[in-house]
């Protein structure tokens, strides 16, 4: 398994680049853009579901763990990836999707056969829990299904007269855990996969695979509402951790590498957390935590929710993980977007034509100065934000089945009230995963470059393309959107995303390994200004980082005993920022600031020579 504390950076591939002529993103077309990844400074590359899937969830439903999708490439087409990958001293990382397979896998076509089949048990099957007026069977729980909530997350099975689980939709039937066989299959299937050369696994949530065996009803979190929120007996179950050391155990720690993230949403307690990503608990090396991107949802509602949520929360949020990993020898993901989410620059800034980019360097200046593993989802680097509200998509464009779910819902909830509809439209354009899915964007040419003019492609490219690509952020000759940006040498999102990345690893004792101090002040509560300092005894550098995620200036006091020797970036800057080093300093709008300094006279190693 590999060691603790991996200074690495990861990057998440959906879909990036078609190469055979169908119109969807294949292996082929990621290798073909390995240097591209390689060049912005990525270690591991994270790739979406690839296996066999009939693709109800956009591979989420896997049919056969063991091979891959025709519409991406072969078996042949991943190890020239592996090995294509290896020559760039660069690795692969799989989406495991283990909590459920696909009801088109050959495991449950068996298991539905019929009561008696020897792998009825592989999967969760419960009798009726009693018949209404009308004669149909009442699911045994109130559970609502994760991507469709007005829905039951039980299906009934006509032949076998009984329902089974499917807690995300009904052709993604969970598995039953807690059948031996069912977990040594697992592990045959990772050990497959690690052979191969894959790095490790990204896993899917990972910490549904143990649910509570009574199987209660939910409590009702949702007025109104036939079923309800289950994740209180669904996730993070009384057997999660033994399951997770199992496999750690017969898969991850005999190999080299065996990397792993885990998906754990719906959980944030810090102890629960920690029995998972603890130097010594033997189970993942880190999770995603859903803090952040679950900050505008409204409170005990599903993911198709909005809530208003101040910049402050942001520091909340990080700060605390940041403190609770460092102090107590856990690790964190360094996340802000994936493909469930909407994009980042959308979501916590400004994603308008003048301010979209100063947005984008922020978050990539906060998420390559935290400590642990940062994500970067593709399209990040270049700043791509949602599909723009009140545009001439139709509905029918967006392909998500969360999406399509959410407003069937909505009409049939609201069918002649047009002030509903329209908010449901206004959460589809906050909130939809579609935003994260549309084509990346290479150049500007039909389809962002992603297919040939020629080929209709899976989904439709974002209609910026023309403007917020690959080609046009590595063009020297670049035109200001801005005159103060053109008279402070603008810098484009790719170029700084490069460079922060580049820092990072240069001085990681302080940023992947080094300790974190808030920097809180009580007149600028938006403001997140944080010190990281090098690990004991090593000859690094101190850094203070000061962000602005406020659309306003704000006027910052530079505590005192702080002494900044220099401001060595900006994200309104292409080279050394040119700000006060000591009492008042001003932000502008959506501005950061990386400087190294000193506290009470400690003496300050390193150097970043001027710049990023």
């Amino acid at each position: 398994m590999v060691e603790r504390g991996v200074g690495i950076s990861s990057t998440k591939i959906f879909l990036t680049s078609s190469r055979n002529g169908d119109g969807w993103g294949d292996v082929p077309g990621m290798t073909s853009k390995l240097d591209h990844m390689k060049e912005l400074g990525i270690d591991v590359l994270w790739v979406s579901p690839i296996f066999k899937s009939p693709q109800i969830d956009m591979g989420y439903d896997i049919s056969d763990y063991k091979d891959i999708d025709p519409r991406y490439g072969t078996l042949e087409d991943v190890d020239r990836l592996i090995s294509e990958l290896k020559k760039r001293d660069m690795k692969l990382m799989m989406d495991l999707v283990v909590n459920h397979t696909s009801d088109q896998h050959d495991w449950f076509k068996e298991s539905r056969s019929s009561r008696s089949s020897p792998k009825r048990d592989w999967y969760i099957w419960k009798p009726p829990k009693g018949f209404d007026k009308s004669g149909n069977p009442i699911p045994p729980n109130n559970w609502s299904m994760i991507l469709g909530e007005e829905n039951s997350a039980w299906t009934y099975d006509e032949k076998t007269k009984e329902f089974f689980l499917a807690l995300f939709t009904p052709e993604q039937p969970d598995l039953n855990w807690e059948i031996p066989a069912v977990r040594d299959a697992v592990i045959d299937v990772m050990n497959f996969w690690l052979s191969k050369g894959c790095c490790g696994f990204r896993m899917d949530v990972i910490n549904h695979i143990s649910k509570h065996q009574d199987f209660p009803d939910a409590p009702v979190t949702q007025p109104g509402a036939k079923y309800q929120p289950g994740q209180k007996w669904f996730a993070n179950g009384p057997r999660l951790h033994e399951f997770l050391r199992q496999i750690n155990r017969e898969a991850l720690s005999k190999h080299e590498f065996g990397m792993t993230v885990g998906e754990m949403p719906f959980v944030t307690d810090e102890k629960e957390i920690l029995k998972v990503v603890g130097a010594e608990a033997e189970e993942l090396n880190m999770i995603f935590i859903f803090d952040l991107v679950d900050l505008d949802n409204a409170s005990g509602g599903w993911r198709m929710t909005l809530r208003d949520f101040k910049p402050r929360e942001i520091k909340q949020v990080l700060s605390r993980w940041q403190s609770i990993m460092i102090k107590d020898n856990g690790w964190n993901s360094v996340f802000a977007e994936n493909h469930d989410n909407p994009r980042s620059v959308s979501r916590y800034c400004d994603d308008s034509p003048s301010m979209r980019e100063l947005g984008t360097k922020l978050i990539a200046l906060m998420s390559t100065t935290l400590s642990g593993t940062p994500y970067i989802y593709e399209g990040q680097e270049i700043g791509m934000r949602n599909i723009p509200a009140a545009s001439n998509w139709a509905i029918s464009e967006y392909k998500d089945v969360e999406t399509q779910n959410y407003w069937s819902k909505m009409q049939r909830l609201h069918p002649n009230d047009p002030k509903q509809l329209a908010k449901a439209r206004h959460i589809i354009d906050r909130k939809a995963r579609d935003h994260a899915r549309t084509l990346m964007q290479w150049d500007a040419s039909p389809n962002g470059g992603f297919c040939e003019e020629s080929t209709t492609p899976w989904m439709r490219v974002n209609d910026d393309y023309e403007t917020v690509n690959v080609a046009s952020q590595r063009s020297p000759n670049l035109t200001a959107s801005r005159p103060e940006e053109a008279a402070l040498n603008r810098i484009t999102p790719l170029a700084f995303w490069t460079r922060a990345l580049a820092n990072r690893k240069a001085h990681k004792s302080t940023f992947v390994y080094g300790d974190f101090r808030l920097l809180d002040d009580a007149s600028n509560p938006d403001l997140f200004a944080y010190v990281r300092t090098p690990e004991p005894e090593q000859n690094d550098a101190t850094f203070i980082v000061v962000l602005n995620f406020t659309s306003t200036a704000v006027i910052w006091q530079i505590p005192p005993g702080l002494n900044v020797r220099s401001w060595v970036c900006g994200t309104w800057f292409a080279e050394k920022a040119d700000k006060p080093t000591s009492g008042k300093l001003e932000l502008r709008a959506w501005e950061g600031l990386l400087g190294i300094c000193e506290e009470s006279g400690a003496v300050v190693n390193g150097d970043v020579n001027g710049r990023l």
